[in-house]
């Protein structure tokens, strides 16, 4: 799997309908009617995210690698 920006994964996840709720520091929350988790996404100077922070998230977020590109 190939790794993202925290601020490229911000993007994807507001088009599939997620709303950004508040930033604190330098984590983006997000949340999504009907999902009772939120995001939380960690936007570091447009490093790529961990690979097991993406899978996490894309988890909560029902995303596929598809939706990545």
């Amino acid at each position: 799997m190939k790794s993202i920006s925290g601020k490229r994964l911000c993007k994807i996840i507001e088009r599939k309908g997620w709303a950004l709720k508040r930033v604190t520091g330098s984590h983006h929350i997000y949340e999504k009617m009907g999902v009772e988790q939120i995001l939380s996404i960690p936007v570091h100077r447009g490093q790529d995210l961990k690979v097991g922070t993406l899978k996490a998230l894309m988890k909560v977020a029902q995303l596929s690698e598809e939706d990545l590109s």
